[in-house]
């Protein structure tokens, strides 16, 4: 959560940088909330995970800071989830961050989402070309970000590509794919503003396959954080202003930390966003109900059998709870019922001679005795009303 300033700062984007909780810890260090994850996982690679081979796909989750004005979607604390590929430049990997999203939202029961995508290298190589330093470069994209394009231009007035750029960022087709290729053609002067376009084309060739919506394709399209290479993208839905999640490769960024040069490409997701686009649209997580399994034992010495039994059913991923407050068998039967469990497994000397239990159904109200050997298989393969 708390990591040095220089890190977080390194390659954020200058709106980032001001809007970071920063302060000094206890041995005179400037240090920072993390306003994103992405800086701490390239630290990682660059360190712990040095050595592991490539691919990774590492996945994170927790909360981050940013010192913004509150407004719905918008809060100083927020929580995100990561997916993050690194390892590989082929397109693949990036169409994975954005299949994963899709599926993510799908799975999250939001709906009418859809995504935006752009590539920050087509931009990034018609100003190099044009000899336009990073540090303008970056200005310019910041602006971008904020759909300020009067004063992005005004910045290349001097430079003589304002009305070049321009054109850029006005054209537009009927498809996300007709777009791509427009721009394509139309920085065929730029080489490495044409291979950028190229591989854009590539990564939606590979999306589109998988039926994932995309819609847009936005030659104006930045996001704020200056380590960006190439893809970026964003998910948002009509009923919200903000993205739901977003994220874009960076080449560099590993690199830049002292490792080897390493592509990658992550994605993060706004856990509170996304919520908050559940309830505005009034959908719900679709999730499947676990069975639930109460264990009794008759006796209290054979509540270590009985223990034993609750370790087996957990092994094979099932919601056990052991019966800990010593009710006789009518009370605890009366209170897993009660709290809705699904099935009761009595553990009693007679039975277990036999290498069994009684199993009792709360649904059905019936009893009978199972091997034990046989409880999971008996457990999944009945519902909550289910009958023997």
């Amino acid at each position: 959560m708390v990591e040095t300033y220089e890190l977080l700062s390194a390659k954020s984007g200058k709106e980032i940088r001001s809007r970071m909780f920063t302060f000094r810890d206890l041995g005179d260090r400037k240090v920072a909330l993390r306003p994103e994850f992405t800086a701490s996982i390239a630290r990682l690679v660059t360190s712990a995970f040095k050595k592991e081979p490539k691919p990774l796909r590492i996945f994170s989750v927790g909360s981050v800071y940013r010192y913004d004005e509150p407004q719905r979607g918008r809060y100083r604390e927020f929580w995100q989830s990561n997916f993050e590929l690194i390892g590989s430049s082929k397109p693949e990997a990036d169409a994975e961050a954005i299949i994963l999203t899709d599926c993510l939202m799908k799975l999250s029961g939001i709906s009418n989402y859809s995504f935006t995508i752009g590539h920050i290298g087509i931009l990034r190589g018609v100003l190099s070309q044009n000899n336009i330093a990073e540090k303008v470069q970056n200005d310019i994209l910041q602006l971008m970000d904020k759909k300020d394009l009067n004063k992005a231009l005004a910045l290349l007035e001097k430079k003589g590509c304002r009305d070049f750029l321009e054109g850029l960022l006005e054209l537009k087709g009927n498809t996300a794919f007709e777009t791509a290729e427009r721009i394509q053609r139309y920085v065929k002067d730029y080489p490495v503003a044409e291979m950028a376009a190229k591989n854009l084309v590539d990564i939606l060739t590979l999306v589109a396959a998988s039926g994932c919506p995309i819609e847009v394709v936005e030659p104006a399209f930045a996001r704020g954080l200056e380590y960006y290479t190439g893809l970026i993208f964003e998910v948002k839905v009509p009923e919200l202003d903000v993205a739901l999640g977003g994220g874009g490769r960076y080449d560099k960024l590993v690199e830049s930390f002292g490792g080897e040069a390493t592509p990658a490409v992550g994605v993060a997701h706004g856990l509170d966003r996304m919520i908050l686009a559940t309830q505005i649209q009034n959908s719900f997580l679709s999730k499947k109900q676990r069975k639930t399994v109460m264990i009794v034992s008759i006796k209290p010495e054979l509540r270590a059998e009985a223990l034993r039994i609750s370790e087996l059913l957990r092994e094979e991923e099932i919601s056990v709870e052991l019966e800990v407050m010593g009710r006789r068998i009518k009370k605890a039967l009366e209170d897993a019922n009660r709290r809705k469990v699904d099935y009761v497994v009595i553990v009693g000397a007679k039975e277990l001679k036999a290498g069994a239990v009684a199993f009792r159904d709360l649904g059905s109200r019936e009893q009978f005795t199972v091997k034990i050997a046989q409880l999971p298989k008996k457990i999944k393969g009945k519902g909550r009303k289910a009958s023997s």
